[in-house]
């Protein structure tokens, strides 16, 4: 069986024939499954069965079109064959519709139009007008945008399945439409198109604290534009125009994203009125990405009552979206729906919320039947819901949960031995999901919903693993130069820019214009983002230069530094441990870096060698400002020593030796909890694998106490919160005013468990060569996973057995591997499936010698998972305060022995720990009595401290 076309597509979308440039790059995916081995050596291009063009070589992703431009509105087809190295040929693939969804230049002709006289602000609106169409239609196309989100309907029917549409952009200088084949819907005779607005995010008051502003607009308007052709060859156009009618008398009486919606079925559009004009001079153009839609839908999973006697509903799993309502009960009849992500104190948890409302208001018609209500202009983030004003007995198989997002597709899937490292993991899924959802938003339920440049550049390689979000990313990095355009090269903390702070550059934030799109090339092999985002990239590392002083250090300027960190107080979440001119400057040597490299993928020589020349001036000036030659960081800070390995800034292999050795150290001060922000954490697990120490990684990455990536999980979370400490252990919020309980920036790790547990890395773009380098984790007895990629589908794991660790590796048609396993490192492999049996890697760490005791040093405890558990139980169990206390201020990298840190331990209490520690092993425990410890000790000691008695190194 020869090979075959498997996938073809143009352009970036799956869902869609319509794109956006006249000339769409074309992809291909070929299955050669039981051809191992097998090798593109060129392909035949063919449109509409007749024209071919004729491709040599292997290459498959975004080649570029090679036939004239396409028209708006024809349909043409494209058919793709290859052949492999020795000229055997594969069948034509199943064709593939085609079709450039924008309008040629100067042919937008329709005006945004709106309500004439509003009653209030972001006041929602119907807008009708009747069409009359002859006979018969060849093919009709609808292209429709807002200021606001819009669905259109004709004769009742909704033209497609987008909600919240065009989506968020910089609505004063960009704006989106669609494109939609509605020829099915228009047969000969009379027509109603009707156009159901609401402000969504451009009417929405955005600010913190009090009340907030309309940076956009008051009142939302659409414009639409159909374009008739009939089979005689004539076209007829229809435009909004003054010519529409308008009525603020629909259903929907109030919307928006913050505040929630109001329905009420009793109304009805009786008072139409010619349709206002409104000025607006931006022409939309075609969207690129994918619209947001409804994904999934979740039934309620339990109906609670809370102490105040409220109905809560508790869906199972904290999402973004909507409730759809099926109720029947007396005319006027009004349903509240609270949404909120968790509870507390039996409670709807909506402090978290700040000025959100996130309420939806349903009035009922009456008349018995059952009615179905579902917000159209607004969506929540939520696990729980109350419902208020429900006529009889809540009925909970009437509610369910509607799931929004952005419709990319889902590209990657994990699997292990960890049933909570599993956890995390959908976790981070369903936090990207719900985050994804027209732009990359840090958080879905308070009176923010903002695109954070921040999160989105720490996030960006596990959302472009996890799923397609090439396009997506790629319109948002396009606002982003807008807004950048707007101030001066300096990218903004969100975009787009609601906020509108006057800031300065500021780092790991601003590197979003530098760092997202090298993301997209590296993983998509999408060439075109980096031509097209090269200017932003420039402009952004040429204000770094000039904010850093000459020696290339940049320093002195506000920072958020490594925003989060879990020291940091909870009203003051920017107060790192690391420096933030540490933080600063090692991102200007990243930005210097990529835009050298960006220069040199374009051929611009002269760039290349400035921004080349900039990193490295900028890599002295890092090592001599920070680093100092016995390996110490200035910053003994975990994120100082994961920046400075894994951005490369340290390249000499004895300096990063002794740089990854204090990191395991400091990370075994912490006990093995986490101790990085937004900064640290996707370097963190990187830095201890490079160095070699996989144990600290294994302890800090499995670490189920608080802080930690996996203590969300032992209480519950089903997505990824904000902080560490979203929620106490208490059960109680943290009091901080900013959290959140679903905030992808911390699952950053994930991208972690493909590139380095299971070990497929891209080291050529579109993963046109893979490095196959599982890291055989302590504490993990498998793991697995499938990305299906731009070359086809790669799945790889590993198990340990009695023979030794199976591995095996799937490389797909259009890829190479290079194995970094044990015994079989350097080795090159063709496309196939591939398993091999490797040696087991190390054996159990064993106790001390002699057994557990109180004399056991305190590193040695912390090393074992187990024997800390001991010591930190029991402590527990007997006083959580006591425990909470011990835990936090032990330094546990001391020598000393274990007892000389627990000097305010009630002695009973100490019977328990050695009684504990002695089940761990062989070996009898000293006993509380023999052992010496700072209670008989004198500490009244002039000029001496307390670890001086306890360590006295």
């Amino acid at each position: 069986m020869s090979a075959r076309v498997a996938a073809l597509r143009a352009e970036y979308r799956r869902d869609n024939p319509f794109v956006a440039v006249a000339e769409p790059r074309l992809s291909w995916i070929v299955d050669a499954a039981d051809q191992p081995g097998w090798e593109q050596g060129a392909a035949e291009i063919r449109l509409d069965g007749k024209a071919t063009a004729r491709l040599e070589g292997s290459d498959h992703a975004f080649v570029a079109w090679p036939f004239p431009p396409l028209m708006p509105r024809c349909v043409h087809r494209v058919e793709v064959r290859v052949s492999d190295t020795v000229g055997e040929w594969s069948d034509w693939s199943a064709p593939h519709e085609v079709r450039l969804g924008a309008l040629a230049p100067g042919e937008w002709r329709a005006q945004f139009i709106g309500l004439a006289a509003p009653e209030r602000p972001a006041q929602p609106a119907l807008l009708r007008r009747t069409i009359e169409v002859g006979a018969p239609v060849a093919h009709a196309t609808l292209y429709a945008t807002a200021l606001g989100a819009l669905s259109v309907s004709i004769d009742g029917r909704d033209i497609d399945d987008t909600v919240l549409s065009p989506g968020w952009t910089t609505y004063g200088e960009r704006i989106l439409h669609d494109a939609v084949d509605v020829t099915a819907l228009l047969t000969a005779g009379a027509h109603e198109i009707r156009i159901a607005l609401t402000g969504a995010w451009y009417t929405e008051e955005y600010g913190f604290g009090g009340e907030g502003t309309r940076i956009y607009g008051e009142q939302p308007a659409a414009a639409l534009q159909l374009h008739v052709h009939y089979a005689d060859g004539s076209e007829e156009i229809i435009v909004t125009d003054a010519g529409w009618e308008a009525s603020a008398g629909g259903e929907v009486t109030a919307s928006g994203i913050y505040a929630g919606e109001t329905i009420d079925h009793r109304r009805r559009p009786d008072a139409w009125a010619p349709a206002a004009v409104v000025a607006h001079d931006v022409v939309p153009e075609m969207r690129a990405a994918e619209p947001v839609r409804r994904v999934d839908e979740i039934a309620v999973q339990q109906v609670l009552r809370s102490p105040s006697g409220a109905v809560l509903l508790d869906f199972g799993q904290n999402l973004v979206g909507r409730l759809r309502v099926r109720v029947a009960g007396p005319e006027g009849t009004e349903v509240v729906l609270r949404h909120a992500e968790v509870l507390e104190d039996g409670e709807l948890g909506i402090r978290p919320l700040r000025r959100a409302a996130a309420t939806d208001r349903l009035i009922l018609a009456g008349g018995g039947a059952d009615e179905v209500f579902e917000p159209s202009g607004t969506f929540h983030g939520f696990r729980y819901a109350q419902v208020d004003g429900w006529p009889g007995e809540v009925d909970p198989a009437a509610i369910t949960a509607v799931v929004l997002r952005t419709d990319m597709v889902r590209t990657a899937w994990f699997d292990s031995s960890h049933a909570l490292l599993n956890r995390l993991h959908e976790n981070v899924v369903w936090s990207m999901s719900g985050n994804f959802l027209s732009i990359p938003t840090d958080c879905p339920q308070r009176d923010e919903r903002m695109g954070w440049t921040g999160d989105a550049q720490v996030f960006a390689p596990t959302a472009a693993t996890l799923f397609d979000c090439d396009a997506m990313l790629g319109s948002w990095l396009r606002d982003l130069e807008i807004a950048q355009n707007a101030l001066g090269g300096v990218v903004p903390f969100t975009v787009p820019d609601a906020l509108r702070f006057p800031v300065g550059p500021t780092a790991a934030w601003g590197d979003a214009a530098t760092i997202v799109p090298s993301v997209l090339a590296d993983r998509f092999g999408d060439r075109a983002v980096i031509a097209g985002q090269y200017d932003s990239m420039r402009a952004w590392t040429d204000r770094l230069i000039a904010a850093a002083g000459p020696d290339g250090v940049w320093q002195g300027d506000s920072q958020l530094g490594d925003w989060l960190d879990p020291s940091a107080p909870p009203d003051q979440p920017g107060a790192s441990k690391v420096d933030a001119a540490i933080v600063a400057t090692a991102y200007l040597f990243r930005s210097a870096q990529l835009t050298a490299r960006a220069a040199r993928e374009l051929g611009l020589v002269d760039d290349e060698t400035r921004y080349a020349a900039a990193a490295e001036r900028t890599r002295e000036g890092f090592l001599r400002t920070f680093v100092t030659a016995a390996g110490r960081m200035m910053s003994d800070a975990p994120t100082a020593y994961a920046l400075a390995l894994t951005f490369g800034i340290v390249d000499e292999p004895a300096l990063r030796t002794a740089l990854g050795d204090r990191l395991a150290e400091v990370t075994r001060r912490e006990a093995f909890h986490i101790a990085t922000g937004f900064v640290g954490t996707p370097l963190i697990l990187d830095a201890l694998t490079d160095a070699g120490h996989l144990d600290a990684a294994a302890r800090l990455l499995l670490q189920e106490e608080s802080p930690s990536w996996l203590h969300p999980v032992t209480m519950g979370a089903t997505t990824v919160w904000e902080r560490w400490d979203s929620m106490l252990e208490d059960g109680s919020i943290n009091p901080g005013e900013m959290t959140s309980f679903n905030h992808y920036a911390l699952g950053a790790v994930v991208d972690w468990f493909y590139r380095r547990l299971v070990g497929v890395a891209s080291t050529e773009p579109g993963y046109r060569r893979i490095r196959f380098a599982p890291v055989f984790l302590p504490g993990i007895d498998h793991a697995s996973a499938r990305i299906d990629t731009v070359a086809g589908t790669v799945a790889a794991g590993w198990r340990r057995t009695d023979a030794g660790i199976e591995v095996s590796l799937e490389v797909p048609a259009h890829s190479r591997a290079e194995l970094d396993v044990p015994g079989l490192q350097g080795e090159d492999i063709g496309s196939g499936q591939h398993t091999w049996v490797v040696a087991n890697a190390g054996a159990p760490a064993s106790g001390p010698e002699g057994g557990w005791n109180l004399g056991t040093p305190v590193r040695v405890v912390a090393d074992s998972a187990a024997a800390y558990r001991a010591v930190i139980d029991t402590l527990r169990d007997a006083d959580p305060e006591l425990a909470a206390r011990i835990r936090s201020r032990t330094d546990w990298t001391l020598r000393s022995p274990l007892a000389a840190v627990l000097f305010d331990v009630p002695g009973p209490v100490m019977g328990q720990i050695a009684g504990a520690l002695a089940r761990l092993g062989s070996g009898g425990a000293l006993s509380v009595a023999a052992m010496p410890t700072p209670r008989t000790t004198p500490i009244l000691v002039t000029g001496c401290t307390m670890r001086t008695l306890i360590d006295p190194r």
